[in-house]
């Protein structure tokens, strides 16, 4: 090879990919001990957190009203496309990592590193907001004794920082650590018992709303809601009162507001994704981890959904409390005593929570210590056979975050690791399944079946050798017409044109949130620009389906690519495009703290790196998923050497 100039070598080293193929064949560090159920129970117990106690009596009265069960349908199926991705990269990758080894096998070095440093941003203040929240709610059970004590005596007047230190808060913290240092079996254990008792709480709820509620809750006369106001705004008349209260009926706020709803209740189906980072602990990845994800958030869809049509036929939506609905919708049946049920409840949901933010968070650190991206100690693992030093560290930077900042104004950059990962995993998938040869662990097949299959190889590799002949420049003929086989040329193609889809989402997100009132007022500028952003975003989409896929099958893989993927590109970053400036500003100042660490350390530590230093190049790109040139496979004996296979079965490690 010729020598490259640094500049193109430091690129070079910022795109290098991770190889897995070799890796297929090692033992698990970690221990495979948890079945699908452990996953379900985890991503239950994740996702249905506090919120589900809270939020629906939020978001019905301020933005859907009965229509909140809609509103939890449309973020249901938006979180489902991004799970569904996550799914799919579960059964191709099954490695602990996460988002952030799905970019590294695809994207490349430097945007793993982004991904995975946000997902630890998410998982500590996740954490430590949550450990805050069950310290709080176990406080109001006491009658706020803890927080008088601490805050007499302990009080801290400084800006950004708690009222008072949090002293029940790091004890859950390291208590947790310490359960989750045990090892993964004992703490799955806990997680299901805690799941199973937030489970029946719910399904009492939803049991008294049906026998207590009133289906005229669901129905009520704007009428009504106009007199209600002017008696609430003393006015002696009637007349040009304009209701507070939406017009009434199922959709009070219009259309409009269940879809602000559910921007809302998009957040609430977020945890799912700590699953995916069981890949080395789980039994039968490939399987358990695609079901896991999918069943977790259709059992969390049933329990929002039926929590909330409890919740708004037991009370009209405008009556809802906001901060406590349930206990005071109780209240409001005549079931008074029915608040210490849902104490209850809550209770166990945080604590699921809790162990469901903290889960993920020692396993990213531990696949990016493993990696040489962060420190080397992290990946230390116990006899045990658990990341202990990872879940250690992890567990002291959180109980200090919970212990003396406050969270409230962090809690927004949650969002942005979260969202970033879900546009990265969608992205992953529409650029891998459109790669020419991935080579994966083959089924065995009986001799007559292996024959049909070399010759059927035979074939695709001549045909493929023909495509590559014919499409040595581009052309546009090449774009609508490609070959019927994915190339390197159709690859290139999808590339670009996924990184063209990403641009025109970003212009599409921007001009709906900060243009809207000029399409409002029929700017002709705006519309125009709204024209072209959103037929280039469908004629890009359309582009992208006329490329040939890569026919090989894994047991999970998404459907309706590209157009899936794509929708959930444009869902997350709108989201992102709504958050504030002053978050964006905080997030700056993480990043550039991350960059320090991956410039002065990573880059120069990485296990990828030192991999290649063997090669004439020593910052060349490594292929994530081991692609195969056609010809070079045509020149490769017919039964390959298994090393070679993508996947092959792992040795599994008991504990």
């Amino acid at each position: 090879m010729l020598p490259c100039g640094p500049a193109l070598s430091f690129v070079r080293c910022l795109v290098r990919k991770k190889n897995v193929s070799g890796e297929s064949l090692e033992e698990s560090k970690l221990c495979r001990c948890l079945s699908t159920v452990d996953l379900i129970a985890l991503g239950v117990g994740s996702t249905l957190g506090a919120g589900v106690y809270v939020l629906a009596g939020e978001v019905a009265k301020s933005d859907s009203g009965p229509s909140i069960v809609v509103s939890f349908l449309i973020a249901a199926l938006a979180s489902v496309m991004a799970g569904l991705c996550y799914a799919e990269f579960g059964a191709r990758v099954p490695k602990t990592g996460s988002a952030y080894l799905y970019t590294y096998v695809t994207v490349g070095e430097l945007w793993a590193f982004i991904t995975g440093w946000n997902l630890i941003l998410s998982y500590v203040i996740g954490t430590s907001s949550v450990a805050r929240a069950w310290s709080g709610t176990f406080d109001e059970l006491l009658g706020k004794q803890i927080g008088h004590f601490f805050g007499t005596y302990f009080k801290m007047n400084y800006s950004g920082l708690a009222e008072y230190p949090d002293f029940f808060a790091v004890f859950l913290i390291l208590l947790l650590s310490g359960l989750l240092s045990f090892g993964v079996k004992e703490s799955a254990w806990v997680n299901k018992i805690f799941t199973a008792i937030n489970i029946l709480v719910l399904l009492f709820v939803m049991i008294s709303g049906f026998v207590k509620g009133d289906a005229d809750n669901w129905k009520i006369s704007e009428e009504y809601l106009l007199n209600l106001t002017a008696i609430i705004e003393n006015d002696s008349s009637y007349e040009n009162v304009t209701s507070i209260y939406g017009s009434g009926g199922f959709m009070p706020y219009g259309f409009t507001g269940t879809l602000a709803g559910a921007a809302t209740c998009f957040y609430a189906f977020v945890g799912f994704d700590c699953i995916a980072t069981t890949g080395e602990e789980v039994k039968n990845p490939q399987k358990a981890i695609p079901i896991g994800i999918v069943a977790s958030l259709l059992v969390c869809f049933m329990a929002y959904f039926g929590v909330s049509a409890a919740l708004t036929l037991m009370m009209p939506y405008y009556l809802l409390d906001e901060k406590s609905p349930l206990p005071v919708a109780f209240e409001y049946v005549g079931w008074g005593p029915a608040k210490y049920v849902v104490a209850v409840g809550s209770l166990c949901a945080l604590s699921t929570s809790l162990l469901g933010s903290m889960f993920p968070l020692p396993r990213i650190l531990f696949a990016m210590a493993r990696d040489g991206l962060l420190f080397s100690f992290l990946a230390k693992v116990s006899k045990r056979q658990a990341p202990v030093y990872a879940t250690l560290t992890a567990g002291v930077i959180s109980a200090v975050m919970a212990f003396m900042f406050d969270l409230k104004a962090l809690v927004d950059m949650m969002s942005i690791g979260t969202l970033l990962a879900y546009s990265l995993v969608a992205t992953c998938v529409l650029i891998l399944r459109y790669q020419p040869s991935l080579t994966y662990e083959q089924p065995n097949y009986s001799p007559e079946k292996a024959a049909l299959a070399a010759s059927e190889r035979e074939s695709a590799v001549s045909e493929s050798q023909i495509n590559m002949i014919q499409e040595n420049h581009f052309s546009l003929q090449a774009l609508i017409n490609p070959s019927s086989l994915p190339t390197k040329q159709t690859a290139t193609t999808v590339n670009f044109l996924v990184g063209l889809l990403a641009f025109l989402v970003c212009g599409l997100s921007v001009l709906t949130t900060y243009g809207i009132h000029f399409i409002a007022n029929l700017e002709p500028w705006s519309i125009g620009l709204l024209a072209v952003l959103v037929v280039s975003f469908i004629v890009t989409i359309l582009l992208i389906q006329r490329q040939p896929q890569n026919q090989q099958k894994v047991a999970f893989m998404v459907p309706l690519l590209p157009f899936l993927p794509s929708f959930s590109i444009l869902v997350n970053i709108y989201l992102m495009v709504q958050l504030s400036g002053d978050t964006w500003t905080r997030f700056s100042f993480w990043m550039a703290l991350g960059f320090l660490i991956y410039f002065a350390y990573g880059i120069r530590h990485s296990l990828e790196g030192h991999r290649s230093n063997g090669d004439d190049d020593s910052c060349s790109e490594n292929s994530g998923l081991q692609e195969k040139n056609p010809v070079e496979e045509a020149d490769e004996p017919e039964n390959a050497n298994e090393s070679d296979q993508f996947l092959a079965h792992e040795r599994t490690s008991e504990c």
